[in-house]
């Protein structure tokens, strides 16, 4: 999950340090039993890397993960003969779960506690992929955060990155009926509790996210914001059936120029 249907939600004015403290809290006491994990090779909701077959050959690449909770996805990239793991993430407890994780299938890997915005030594022009899993809506800063990230990468690096589609946020399902609940051009920062916890988030149009990349120098090569249909056929869920309507993850594949 990263910003799916999570109930009641109230405006709040963007401050970064809130922000980072709200979230970094909720993943690191509620996140993982709340929302649950979300890793490769699921993108999100009904989109996967099995289907999609975004990823190159990751035979002996560096790979550096924006958000990389429990170390599930990290260990994909293990499976698929990454030479070199590394992740970056705001809870400290997420990373060191991420540490236990990858230690029990005997493999190690760079983790560093650190918003994506900011600064955290990471090299640069170092890594052959960047790719984040429900993870870079986080950001309280789309631009810098896309900057940092191709800063990472080599020349024609891939950056990969799957979130919450912003449509699906706007409708929700009643009865047999999808129904607008809010505009889809409304950016604003909310807050919503969920079982608990407390979390903070913006639903950004697709075009912010094309616009970002095209500015920090990157060209997309690939969308994908189709629902598996042998995924959603399989179930009868509301969801399920809201899925097959319209797009409820989206992924973007691109490389830096």
């Amino acid at each position: 999950m990263g910003a799916g249907e999570v109930g009641y939600a109230v405006s709040v004015e963007m401050n970064q340090a809130a922000v980072h403290q709200t979230n970094g809290l909720f993943w690191s006491v509620k996140g993982n039993e709340v929302v649950g994990t979300t890793a490769l090779p699921h993108y999100g909701a009904y989109v996967s890397e099995e289907k999609c077959r975004l990823f190159p050959d990751l035979s002996g690449k560096k790979v550096l993960e924006i958000g990389c909770g429990t170390g599930h996805s990290l260990h994909y990239m293990s499976e698929r003969k990454a030479s070199e793991l590394w992740g970056i993430d705001l809870s400290a407890e997420q990373l060191e779960k991420a540490r236990q994780y990858l230690q029990v299938h005997s493999l190690s890997a760079h983790l560093i506690c650190a918003p994506m915005e900011e600064e955290c030594g990471l090299p640069a022009d170092y890594f052959d992929v960047v790719y984040s899993v429900y993870g870079i809506g986080w950001t309280t800063d789309l631009d810098g955060t896309f900057r940092r990230i191709a800063s990472y990468l080599k020349k024609d690096g891939v950056f990969i990155f799957s979130w919450s589609h912003p449509i699906h946020k706007c409708v929700a399902a009643e009865e047999d009926t999808l129904v607008f609940k809010k505009s889809y051009f409304d950016e604003s920062w909310y807050s919503v509790s969920i079982d608990g916890g407390v979390l903070s988030l913006s639903d950004r149009k697709l075009s912010t996210y094309v616009n970002a990349l095209a500015k920090a120098g990157f060209v997309i090569e690939q969308m994908v914001e189709e629902s598996d249909e042998e995924m959603t056929g399989s179930s009868d869920s509301s969801f399920a059936r809201k899925a097959r309507m319209l797009p409820v993850t989206f992924v973007i594949k691109a490389q830096k120029r």
